[in-house]
């Protein structure tokens, strides 16, 4: 008999029956006569798209527990997105260690590579660790999720996103605005809003893409820990690239809590919350015409 064994997908797909996070592969073994057993995949061939369809609800109310507990960890998870993550941008910068740009760039970069990239692996069992409504709303468009879920995911998204925010706001000494760091803006003197609105767009293209390339069905040979790993590289290298433009959002509630929490860039935060949707938006049907 073959042997099943079934690796977990960062991000489940709540949409169906048999969540596409739970795929099951079959490797090679030896039955009993110690004759070789060729490898197959359950329910999805390589090289074939899996039918999925629009749903408002999916399963999400067969399992309400289930739902709440996905709710809870994608707070809790964007939650500590922002205090973590934006907190190691501003934490520098109180602790007056933003001189050398370089080193700030990096620094950063690693922060919320590696930070979102171990978030994403914390909740990938109780909500797929999406934390980002830019990724909801490309997971719900390629039939992944209900609208239900993408819609609640967004809320409490923002919610804790606006939790952490305030938590990072009180535990600093922010007396002074020029204490404060982490938010989203642009030099007028660089760039004009339609470059930062694409530059925003593209660069969540750019995740979605990978996102999306890292939980596909038909690459079910790949195991569970190259998803987090996947995005979090993703996420490391737009930093490097993006923040001397934006300060990378990539993510609306990033883009959007920390602004308003500590009163910057309001005509611009807009930007940072549109522009992800848009390039979410955009990378799934690219992804399924091209990969």
């Amino acid at each position: 008999m073959d042997r099943k064994i079934s690796p977990e997908c960062a991000l489940e797909d709540h949409n169906s029956s048999v969540p596409h996070s739970k795929f099951h592969e079959s490797h090679s073994v030896t039955n009993g006569e110690n004759e070789m057993v060729e490898p197959t995949i359950e329910a999805n061939q390589k090289g074939k798209k899996p039918k999925r369809s629009w749903s408002l609800f999916g399963d999400d109310l067969n399992d309400m527990v289930g739902f709440l507990r996905a709710l809870a960890a994608e707070f809790i998870g964007t939650f500590f997105l922002i205090l973590i993550c934006v907190g190691s941008a501003n934490s520098r910068v109180l602790m007056g260690l933003s001189g050398n740009a370089a080193t700030y760039f990096l620094a950063i970069s690693f922060a919320f590579g590696l930070g979102i990239g171990g978030i994403v692996h914390i909740l990938s069992e109780a909500s797929g660790g999406n934390v980002n409504p830019a990724v909801s709303l490309a997971l719900f468009l390629d039939k992944r999720i209900s609208l239900m879920r993408c819609i609640l995911y967004t809320v409490v998204q923002f919610l804790g996103g606006f939790a952490g925010a305030g938590v990072l706001y009180a535990l600093g000494n922010h007396s002074q605005v020029s204490s404060i760091a982490g938010g989203n803006g642009y030099d007028s003197n660089i760039l004009g809003a339609e470059h930062a609105f694409f530059i925003e767009v593209l660069g969540t293209m750019f995740l979605i893409l990978t996102i999306l390339a890292t939980i596909d069905e038909r690459r079910g040979y790949i195991p569970s820990y190259t998803a987090p790993l996947s995005i979090g590289i993703a996420i490391f290298v737009l930093h490097i690239w993006m923040i001397p433009y934006t300060n990378c959002s990539i993510n609306p509630v990033r883009g959007t809590v920390w602004n308003v929490v500590i009163g910057q860039y309001p005509e611009e935060t807009l930007i940072f919350m549109f522009g992800p949707w848009v390039g979410g938006a955009l990378a799934v049907p690219i992804y399924n015409a091209i990969f």
